[in-house]
């Protein structure tokens, strides 16, 4: 036995008889400071090889490509292999150096507890409290600092991978930002070329202003959309539909155009058909009031006066698409949308 026994703490008395329970037998480490500094050192040795398993991950993430099938294994790629070896790896020693912990380092000895059948006394919750720090001070957490920042080191760094792998739910939206193409969160096809057509829903034809009568409403889309296939004609849709109202000029209070232009044509106004709550597509349209009412959650739009929210939990007015007539007196827009379209996070600049 070393000096190390006069340290070890006493045994409480048992609130009943014994149980049972065989003579409690001390580990080396509670009896040998050689063997409590090298348990030490082992478990903080895992703790750091966790923390290589994580970077080896992270180094795996840029350096292998998704398609790279020169190492396979169940017909999975090396990229999948690396990374699930590494994590797994840098989990699994985390892990492990926790239970060696917990096994060699920690307070070792047996309790027995009263169950308690409702709230137990003040004086028992002040000593739980009590026992739950003294606890914190037995596992040697604050005085084994070496254990400690090895512990905190691997588990900082399981962060990273979180990180990084969220680059794998598809590109930013700066990454696919492109006007040429409408391609993004801020542009729709409405701004890949000049004059682009405001045709029908479904059936894509074109509209000229005096093929509406006052107070008619019309879901139109931009002419080329149905030259798309498949995703890419969702997603353009999804950002591009519009509803097309004519009114009374007179009827018109205010439009988002600026000071001196006017983004209306002999009483029709083209606005964005998906709300700015949700997303949701509107084309419940009240004639006498020129209300727009979202389905979903009842946002209410006022088209004779910018598109304006006067009910409802949409915090924005519906875009509006400036508007002209070509050389063939057909409806056009003059320009994308200023803003993004639909829900959004940021604010409208004006």
């Amino acid at each position: 036995m070393s000096h190390h026994d006069e340290h070890l703490p006493a045994v409480p008395e048992e609130p009943i008889a014994n149980p049972g329970l065989p003579e409690h037998v001390y580990r080396p480490t509670d009896v040998d400071d050689r063997a409590e500094r090298r348990a030490e050192r082992q478990v903080a040795s895992l703790f750091m090889v966790s923390a290589v398993f994580t970077i080896l991950f992270l180094v795996a993430y840029f350096s292998l490509d998704i398609k790279d099938n020169w190492a396979t294994v169940g017909g999975l790629g090396a990229s999948t292999v690396a990374l699930g070896v590494f994590l797994g790896l840098a989990l699994l020693c985390i892990g492990v150096g926790i239970i060696q912990w917990a096994r060699k380092l920690m307070a070792d000895h047996e309790m027995v507890e009263m169950r308690h059948p409702a709230r137990s006394a003040d004086e028992d919750r002040e000593a739980t409290l009590a026992a739950l720090a003294d606890g914190l001070e037995e596992s040697g957490i604050g005085r084994r600092p070496l254990v400690r920042n090895s512990l905190f080191g691997a588990v900082g760094l399981l962060g990273l991978p979180a990180v990084v792998l969220l680059r794998d739910l598809g590109p930013t939206p700066s990454e696919v930002d492109d006007a040429a193409t409408g391609k993004g969160l801020k542009h729709t096809l409405w701004g890949t070329r000049p004059s682009v057509r405001v045709v029908r829903d479904v059936v894509g034809t074109p509209i000229r202003p005096g093929d509406l009568a006052i107070g008619d409403l019309v879901n139109a889309v931009p002419d080329g959309l149905f030259d798309l296939h498949g995703l890419d004609l969702q997603v353009a849709k999804s950002k591009g539909a519009v509803v097309v109202v004519k009114m009374e000029p007179s009827e018109i209070k205010s439009t988002q155009a600026p000071e001196g232009d006017n983004w209306s044509y002999e009483g029709v106004l083209v606005f964005s058909k998906i709300c700015t709550h949700v997303g949701c597509p509107i084309s419940l349209y009240e004639r006498t009031t020129h209300h727009l009412l979202c389905p979903c959650h009842q946002s209410t739009f006022d088209l004779a006066d910018s598109a304006k929210v006067v009910f409802g939990p949409a915090h924005r007015p519906l875009p509006q698409l400036p508007l002209t007539v070509d050389e063939e007196g057909y409806l056009c827009a003059r320009s994308d949308f200023v803003e993004p379209v639909g829900p959004s996070y940021w604010e409208r600049e004006k």
